[in-house]
């Protein structure tokens, strides 16, 4: 490695400039690590090793700026965002540290002096599958920009020790796998257990009178389970900041009973260390089953109460007073699982530092804000109050406290209106009694903010329009948004190379500098560059399809892409309805001038959500059919991706030609795989729907396919008398497709297997894929008309990259530290030497 700098501090960037890593010296590095660490030596490594050693290499790399960060905020006691959430989809880190670090391709050539190739080296990471998501994929997001934008930032959440299933795929069906993503180890994190804490649980509460003639309360808990935290390093572009991802790991406080060993219970010696790791075990356990829901509960108290017990530390350490820590600290809850902080802060505040409880209101209220993430109504989490009492006996006390105080405000301001108190309680009290955590969170925080400017609108209407009218300087807007780091330049670097060697770099951390390839959709050069980066793009993800046994794919076909989270109101089953469709034109002689098309389909189905699951065996069982049909084969395939996760993403976007966005309006909140799809050049067919609306009015309506009702219009439907048999009544085509659903052709022979289905559309459809059929195959052939002309098509792929400057995360963090938490960008002095530390 270079000779640093004789400063002792250099200031910002400047220090990446000086620091010299050429590819010799990480050679000998990651020499130096096989060696000590992992105790090989070259002849008998193992890739795994190799990526190890790597890693380690990489990470000290991050160390200095790491501690640098973390001194600067303890010394400057600087307000800081602390991020809570349950999920957080990071992705693999090594590729995404070395774009942050700018040693990328020194490194790959380091790692071919070995002989290695360097995409199976960082293939050998596994993915933390810490998030079930688009939420957890969107906190990931937001940590790489607060870092980046040199934001203060402790973001904290539960280490699963086993993460969201690996998905198979047998006979068509989804079966799920244990996900051991900590098999061989991680050597990104730092156990930190000199800072682990005990968080109650269970139990019972005794009120008493104090020495001073005080109400007090104390939480006898039924049992104690251990927090240890576990640190990983999130480093900004190109920058000295490198913030803290701490994850809590559940553990006992005495994990092995001698006595109980003694008496010949081998078992009972290790049970209390077995129960208590249960709590960080797995990400989100079938809670179907009582005892689900309440492990369920649990994770999100224990991560929550470990995470402000830690924040009461840092208080102590940093010498601030307790009464300030709503100025040290802006805590966000994303979305309700971390809402039960609201309770927890005033239960740490009143019990155990004896605040009073108007003061200690006033703290939490200004500590905490409220991020909503969802229209679906069975996603506000609520708790029933039996199971709640039973995990959490005194957060329920404080609970109804609040709500008693709450109650008596309103009923002042609407004059005992019944029906408002009933709507705004943070008791559900409608037949079995329920804590509703949406309520709590809204109640307790000084901030509540939607994802995309339609949710935000419909949250304020819909979902909680007796707190708009409450509290309307509580909401606002902060539509998602998206690294460009990782989705762009670490999952595209083709086009990364092509837009930097136009642009230069500056549009990697401001992406509205991609406002200037406008220009270039005239320059017929630049145009070719665009197609042949995206057919190369599509080349390396057709060589990964063949493994899926789809057959050969035909790169000059159209990527159809539709990967998410498989769920009834995002309507793969809408698209799989075109697939049938188009088919059965092809073999009809009715579109024989439209061009070859690849459906590209990906994403998980929640454990037991069973009608999710039969949606993707349609999406199989319909490809094995027209796959294996010669007459349609060489001009339509349908392909599913298993174990969609962050990784075939970041190969997945860059490849689409068209990107799906079809859930029915006003049921996406925002979406962000829209953003990372019109980033890297894909054109959107899409309903007026989350961010799509924004997106439309960014690449503008000529670069855009729109169709479906709005979400007015499915309203009035609804009201109207929805009739879903109407529709296929009406519509030859759409009947035909139904019939053919039925008629077991797609299930050999098997008439019964997609029957649900087709009853659902035909009697309920909930979801209006009956209405938007006929829109959307209009639609379809809209775009298969367009892409027919490369030229125009191409230039619509360069709008909609040039305009997606919007749809950067980095815009909106700035967004929620102007308007919601109200915190500055610190830039980073490092240390240069050892000394430094002793100063």
């Amino acid at each position: 490695m270079a000779e640093e700098s004789s400063n002792l501090l250099v200031r910002g960037p400047a220090f990446i400039e000086q620091q010299e890593f050429d590819p010799e010296s990480i050679r000998n590095a990651v020499l130096d690590k096989l060696f000590y660490v992992r105790g090989k030596y070259p002849r008998i490594a193992t890739s795994n090793d190799y990526y190890m050693a790597l890693a380690y290499c990489v990470r000290d790399m991050m160390l200095r700026r790491w501690v640098s960060t973390a001194a600067a905020y303890t010394e400057t006691q600087t307000r800081t965002v602390a991020y809570l959430s349950a999920e957080y989809l990071m992705g693999p880190h090594l590729g995404n540290n070395l774009v942050n670090l700018g040693i990328y391709d020194d490194v790959k050539v380091a790692m071919s002096q070995f002989g290695l190739d360097f995409d199976t080296l960082l293939a050998e990471e596994p993915e933390p599958g810490l998030g079930n998501g688009g939420l957890g994929r969107l906190a990931a997001c937001f940590i790489d920009s607060l870092a980046t934008l040199e934001v203060p930032t402790l973001a904290y959440g539960i280490r699963y020790e086993f993460g969201i299933f690996e998905q198979h795929i047998i006979d068509g069906w989804q079966v799920e796998r244990t996900d051991k993503w900590l098999q061989y180890g991680n050597p990104w994190e730092i156990a930190r257990p000199e800072w682990a804490v005990d968080v109650k649980l269970g139990g019972w509460t005794e009120h008493y009178t104090d020495e001073l003639g005080r109400k007090r309360v104390r939480w006898v808990p039924e049992r104690l389970v251990q927090g240890v935290p576990h640190d990983t390093p999130i480093l900004g572009y190109r920058s000295n900041t490198a913030n803290t991802l701490r994850l809590w790991r559940a553990d006992a406080p005495k994990s092995f009973d001698f006595s109980v060993f003694n008496r010949g219970d081998y078992y009972g010696a290790v049970a209390q260390k077995v129960e208590s790791e249960n709590l960080s075990k797995v990400l989100y356990p079938n809670d179907e089953q009582v005892q689900g829901k309440e492990l369920r509960l649990q994770q999100q108290y224990f991560f929550v109460s470990c995470s402000l017990q830690d924040m009461l530390r840092i208080l102590e350490v940093q010498g601030i007073a307790l009464d300030r820590f709503h100025e040290k600290f802006a805590v966000q809850l994303n979305d309700t699982h971390p809402a039960i902080g609201v309770a927890e802060l005033m239960r740490l505040l009143v019990d155990k530092y004896f605040v009073t409880w108007n003061r200690a209101w006033q703290i939490t209220r200004n500590t905490f804000s409220f991020t909503n993430h969802t229209l679906l109504p069975e996603a506000l989490e609520q708790w029933p109050v039996e199971l709640f009492k039973r995990v959490l006996p005194r957060h329920l006390e404080i609970i109804y406290e609040i709500n008693r105080r709450f109650l008596d405000e309103l009923r002042i301001r609407y004059l005992a209106d019944d029906h408002k108190l009933a709507e705004l309680s943070l008791i559900n009290e409608s037949g079995e009694r329920y804590v509703r955590m949406a309520n709590l969170a809204c109640v307790g925080s000084h901030a509540i903010n939607g994802v995309a400017e339609l949710h935000t609108s419909l949250l304020q209407k819909h979902v909680m329009p007796g707190f708009a009218e409450l509290w309307p300087e509580k909401f606002s807007n902060k539509t998602n948004g998206v690294t460009p780091r990782r989705w762009v330049v670490l999952a595209n670097p083709r086009l990364s190379e092509l837009m930097t060697e136009a642009l230069g770099d500056k549009w990697i951390s401001d992406l509205e500098e991609l406002r200037a390839l406008e220009p270039l959709i005239d320059d017929a050069g630049f145009r070719e560059k665009w197609r042949d980066v995206k057919r190369a793009n599509k080349a390396d993800m057709m060589s990964r399809m063949r493994t899926q046994s789809a057959g050969p794919v035909d790169v000059d076909s159209m990527f159809d892409v539709l990967v998410k989270r498989i769920h009834e109101y995002k309507r793969q089953h809408l698209s799989v309805l075109y697939v049938i469709s188009h088919y059965l034109r092809l073999k009809n002689g009715l579109d024989d001038n439209l061009p070859p098309r690849t459906f590209i389909y990906g994403g998980k189905a929640a454990p037991g959500y069973h009608f999710a699951k039969l949606m993707i065996k349609l999406i199989n069982s319909v490809g094995e059919v027209v796959n294996n049909d010669p007459f349609t084969r060489d001009r339509l395939r349908v392909v599913f991706m298993p174990n969609f996760n962050v990784t075939t993403g970041q190969r997945l976007y860059p490849a689409a030609d068209l990107s799906e966005q079809i859930s029915l309006a006003g049921k996406e909140a925002s979406g962000t795989g829209n953003m990372k799809f019109a980033m890297n050049g894909a054109l959107t067919i899409g309903t007026m729907d989350g961010a799509n609306i924004e997106i439309r009015q960014a690449v503008g309506a000529d670069n855009f396919f729109d169709f479906g009702l709005s979400s007015e219009a499915v309203e009035r439907l609804r009201n109207e008398g929805y009739r879903p048999r109407d529709y296929y009544e009406r519509d030859p085509e759409l009947a035909a497709v139904i019939q053919l659903l039925e008629s077991g052709l797609f299930a050999h022979g098997d008439t019964s297997l997609f029957k649900p289905l087709v009853d659902q559309l035909l009697n309920y459809d909930p979801y209006f894929l009956m209405a938007d059929f006929r829109a959307y195959c209009d639609c379809q052939r809209h775009v298969s008309d367009t892409y027919i002309d490369h030229e125009r098509w191409a230039r619509m792929s360069i709008l909609n990259t040039a305009r997606s400057g919007k749809f950067s995360s980095d815009r909106t963090i700035r967004e929620y530290c102007e308007d919601i938490w109200h915190v500055k960008p610190m830039p980073i002095d490092l240390f240069t030497d050892h000394e430094a530390f002793l100063q």
